[in-house]
């Protein structure tokens, strides 16, 4: 079986990437991880989780961008995003869980080209999103990204405070920066963390992921405001449901997250529960990348793609 970090390394590989990208033979297998390459495609598969009971965060897939030009493409769906959900009917706002919202990248933004020509681009969505009462969760990238977005969360928190970040558990520095954004009181999304990274800056063991986990899990509970626990490990969730029933925490103060077409089955579950839970819907033409970290998630799918490569 192909590890993680095996997978990732063969996904980024040219011929792979092109036979996954031209081929009608995986199209189905894209499609259950992705929403569509455009704006209406996704809000058709979030109409369909809305009328679930499901809460939605609209995802648009791509990071670094090469130039301002397409910074500002993308700050502009950003604003198109907010706008269409506030227009459609089936994504009535709820605060502080609202039933659609919008999830960014920085890098979108033009955070390789200048901190403040991505941060005027970041306040832009921000302003946009205030006036039609919505939120806006700023996705956290691969380690080198760190500390310059919590610095952003920081600069325009005073101005906006609907936004939030993701921490990411198997980062060394995660528990420090936790205290951090809740004393600033910025709503958090814990994840175990998706990027490719050294044994200098992050947990090589997964084990050692997952113990901090449930630890940060457990303390952004007790603490945090509004925090969402983003994990598709069953083994966690049912620790943490048996520590939210121990603690008496009521269900409206937290929700759980998951990804499109991953562990659909655990989402109906939690639903049914009566928990609040979200799934983050990703579209857009630039899928890939994203793929691949869905791919080294579930190593089988690799076995698959190369095969088709070989026989051609």
């Amino acid at each position: 079986m192909f590890s993680r970090s095996l997978v990732l390394k063969v996904a980024a590989f040219g011929p792979i990437e092109k036979l996954v990208r031209k081929s009608f033979l995986f199209r189905k297998l894209v499609r259950r991880f992705v929403a569509g390459d455009t704006l209406e495609e996704a809000l058709v598969a979030s109409d369909a989780l809305l009328s679930q009971g499901y809460y939605v965060s609209l995802d648009l897939l791509g990071e670094n961008v090469k130039s301002e030009e397409e910074a500002l493409r993308a700050k502009n769906m950003y604003i198109d995003m907010l706008e269409a959900i506030a227009s459609r009917p089936t994504t009535k706002l709820e605060a502080p869980k609202e039933a659609c919202n919008i999830s960014i990248k920085l890098t979108q933004c033009g955070f390789d080209q200048d901190d403040e020509f991505a941060e005027k681009n970041f306040r832009e969505v921000l302003a946009a999103a205030d006036r039609h009462g919505n939120f806006v969760r700023v996705d956290m990238e691969a380690s080198e990204y760190t500390e310059r977005t919590l610095a952003m969360i920081e600069r325009v928190w005073p101005d906006f405070k609907n936004t939030g970040t993701v921490l990411q558990t198997y980062l060394y520095r995660t528990p420090d920066d936790l205290e951090r954004m809740m004393k600033l009181g910025v709503r958090l999304r814990l994840v175990k963390g998706a990027y490719l990274e050294p044994a200098t800056v992050a947990f090589p063991d997964k084990r050692k992921v997952d113990e901090a986990y449930v630890t940060l899990a457990k303390q952004m509970l007790l603490g945090a405001h509004y925090p969402a626990i983003a994990t598709h490990d069953e083994k966690i969730i049912n620790a943490l449901i048996a520590f939210i029933e121990e603690q008496q925490i009521p269900r409206e103060r937290f929700e759980f997250q998951m990804i499109y077409g991953v562990r659909r089955d655990l989402q109906e579950r939690l639903r049914k529960l009566g928990y609040g839970m979200r799934i983050y819907v990703p579209f857009g033409e630039s899928w890939y990348p994203y793929f691949s970290r869905r791919l080294a998630e579930r190593p089988a799918n690799m076995f698959f793609i190369l095969k088709s490569l070989f026989k051609g």
